[in-house]
């Protein structure tokens, strides 16, 4: 344990320090609402064998709320992202309600079904603005005296933001609450045959999935000033389950690394290929900027054939079988 809390923070002082080794701001904090939306993802499939194909729409239904809430209605920036979050988690007691009675394939149907209604509401409501999506989300101030137009406030607090949703993930995992739910991805009938309300547990899971993957999305907000149809596409949770399965599903920390290989491919494999073209001098290379979606599916396919428990579940096996040869 002692180990574990050394390496928390570390990564922590090393987040910190990237904007002084010239990351860019806006970069790190796309990587860490992604990732945190990645780890509210994996806790429900990875931790309790819950496949949701829907998860967008939690994502996307807190950030227009917490967009709406704080430019529409005014409310201050802590209160908006609190709103934000609130709403998802409401639309994920609806939505679990619905989809918990069945399982499996049926189960990641009906919530692809339900999301893609929650889509089709907001490209025609209002108040989201449609295809423009709602602009110029004004950031605010934190406790009324932490001015977050200014970059690097914004960038510590969406660290503290991370952080406080990976350690309610990480304590729901390691507490008797979070061995049930991995009790249920297991043996789902043996739990029930000791008792326990399988139905509930499912459902409290997926609240509190849907609640953290809103946090996410509200954060987005503030990062880019915006709220678009993109957060709540179908596009997006296949996107999610990307990154789970690249990073390591079930493990706590691949996630995580899965958001900063899907961002960073999203935003650098352009800048790779030019610099490809003018190394090689093959304008072939120029193209993959507009093949950003074909790179990443190649990597997906690597990573499923290569590394079937994800990039740090392999890693994770790979020390324990040293352990046990050395021992």
């Amino acid at each position: 344990m002692n180990r574990q809390l050394l390496c928390y923070a570390a990564a922590a002082i090393i987040v910190a320090l990237l904007p002084y080794v010239g990351v860019y701001p806006i970069f790190a904090m796309k990587v860490m609402c992604y990732a945190l939306f990645a780890c509210a993802f994996n806790l429900l499939l990875g931790y309790t064998g819950l496949l949701s194909f829907g998860h967008a729409a939690f994502l996307g239904s807190a950030a227009y709320a917490a967009g709406h809430a704080i430019k529409i209605w005014g409310f201050p920036t802590e209160l908006g992202l609190i709103f934000g979050t609130a709403v998802a988690a409401a639309l994920g007691l609806v939505m679990g309600l619905l989809a918990i009675r069945r399982s499996g394939i049926y189960f990641a149907m009906i919530t692809l079904a339900l999301a893609q209604m929650v889509f089709f509401y907001f490209l025609q409501a209002p108040f989201t603005g449609g295809e423009d999506g709602l602009q110029r989300v004004p950031r605010g101030t934190l406790l009324g005296f932490i001015d977050l137009s200014n970059d690097l406030n914004l960038y510590y607090v969406v660290m503290g933001i991370f952080a406080i949703g990976y350690f309610i993930i990480w304590r729901t995992v390691h507490s008797p609450f979070g061995q049930v739910l991995q009790a249920l991805r297991e043996n789902e009938p043996r739990a029930l045959s000791l008792g326990y309300d399988v139905d509930r547990f499912k459902l409290l899971a997926f609240v509190l999935s849907a609640a953290i993957a809103g946090l996410a999305g509200a954060t987005k907000t503030l990062v880019f000033v915006s709220a678009t149809l993109s957060d709540a596409t179908w596009q997006m949770s296949g996107l999610v389950i990307l990154m789970t399965l690249v990073g390591g599903l079930g493990t706590l920390t691949g996630p995580i690394l899965g958001a900063f290989i899907v961002v960073l491919l999203e935003n650098k494999v352009g800048d790779f290929g030019r610099f490809m073209a003018n190394v090689t001098g093959n304008e072939w290379f120029l193209r993959l900027g507009e093949s950003v979606t074909i790179v990443i599916g190649l990597i997906f396919i690597i990573c499923v054939l290569a590394f079937r428990r994800g990039i740090v579940g392999e890693l994770q096996a790979f020390v324990a079988r040293r352990r046990v040869s050395s021992s």
